[in-house]
């Protein structure tokens, strides 16, 4: 197997739900994020073998291969193929890591991988609107669940606290205020141009630029004290809980010929992926046994890792996963996660790949890992070693 160079990475800014990016099309979006890194990578979109992206709710808007339709509005070559595929939250991670293993085969030299989702105009579960996947067999086997129930009974396996999880909420939020102060987002964000909506979410013929993370909230522990509960628990609010949101991201990688050949710059280099299955009553335990799989491909250990990116599904996912490996908190969705950034769904495996390469090369450190729970148990991992 061939080493695999990531040449490029780069996000949107992450929209509220209603607000900022909400009045663009998901494939405007994406189309918008994969044009722009081909023009930071100063690759030719000829050169691109494959694309293959990431989106959770394929429907309506979101539907007939998101990834092809979002490169073919740009007006980018029609010879390049793409394909879409879902693992839920791990999707454009998932992406990430089947593009990789293109290059690392020898099958392609140069594929992006991307992902999206604007959960503002497909909110999450459409796909089960007009009937639900889950046949009798399922339901024989397994129990349904809530990703909510999930997250209290994490809770309740590891004793976290309601005090725990607004801790960690408050944590997240102060972390990506102190980011954004500090300009960290600065070199990852596309700058998009979005149509303004008004309050019936029509266009009001009005454009602004959207370069800002929206999710952001000034707070305390005694405001998120203050909060209610989600449905179906006592352990997580909307304070300690991802946001529904809008964004794109997408990632270039390459083989050492295609670097060679046309003079592409690697940044960081693939050391190893994994997918996962975990109970999926539970649902979101994946990080975990993620974390140590992908850990035993690379021949590392938690001490080698520099920072750790591990999705901020809910509080618990995270403290879980904290407790369960001894990962110091430190190294930990250092710039604030998805409490505080958002999480459109479909977009944040790329996105948290896009932000653990540009932090590595911030601070200097030389391996990231990022892993991330997904409905369905699932879990997704990967190391990138800064070049």
């Amino acid at each position: 197997m061939s080493d695999v160079y990531i040449v490029e990475a780069c996000r949107s800014a992450i929209g509220k739900r209603g607000k900022g990016l909400a009045g663009l099309k998901p494939a405007d979006l994406l189309g918008l994020v994969q044009k722009a890194a081909l023009n930071r990578a100063k690759v030719a979109p000829e050169n691109i073998d494959q694309v293959i992206g990431g989106c959770v709710s394929q429907v309506g808007e979101q539907t007939f291969n998101i990834a092809r339709i979002a490169w073919l509005s740009q007006g980018l070559p029609l010879e390049v193929p793409s394909t879409t595929v879902d693992a839920q939250c791990g999707s454009s991670q998932q992406a990430t890591s089947m593009a990789a293993t293109m290059v690392a085969s020898g099958i392609e030299d140069i594929v992006m991988s991307c992902g999206v989702e604007m959960m503002s105009r497909v909110p999450l579960g459409s796909a089960m609107k007009d009937g639900n996947p889950m046949g009798e067999d399922y339901g024989n086997l397994y129990q349904p669940t809530s990703q909510f129930m999930g997250a209290a009974m994490i809770a309740e396996e590891y004793q976290i606290t309601r005090e725990d999880t607004d801790k960690f909420g408050l944590d997240s939020q102060n972390k990506a205020i102190e980011a954004w102060k500090e300009k960290r987002f600065d070199r990852e964000i596309v700058k998009i141009e979005a149509p303004i909506l008004n309050e019936k979410f029509g266009p009001t013929g009005e454009r602004r630029t959207v370069d800002r993370d929206e999710g952001l909230r000034e707070t305390s522990l005694d405001s998120l004290a203050s909060l209610d509960p989600v449905p179906g628990q006592d352990i997580h609010t909307a304070g300690s809980s991802s946001q529904v949101s809008d964004g794109a991201a997408a990632v270039i990688m390459a083989s050492r010929k295609a670097c060679d050949s046309l003079d592409l710059k690697p940044r960081a280099k693939i050391v190893a992926t994994t997918l996962v299955g975990v109970d999926p009553v539970t649902m979101l335990k994946g990080p975990i046994p993620a974390t140590r799989k992908v850990l035993e491909r690379a021949g590392l250990t938690m001490d080698d890792i520099d920072i750790f990116e591990v999705n901020e599904a809910f509080a618990s996912v995270v403290l879980a996963w904290q407790k369960d490996l001894g990962a110091d908190p430190d190294k930990v969705n250092v710039n604030g996660g998805a409490i505080a950034l958002g999480h459109p769904t479909g977009s944040t495996g790329a996105r948290l790949i896009t932000t653990a390469l540009h932090e590595l090369e911030r601070r200097g450190g030389k391996y990231a890992l990022i892993a991330m729970c997904c409905g369905g148990g699932l879990g997704t991992g990967t190391i990138i070693e800064r070049l």
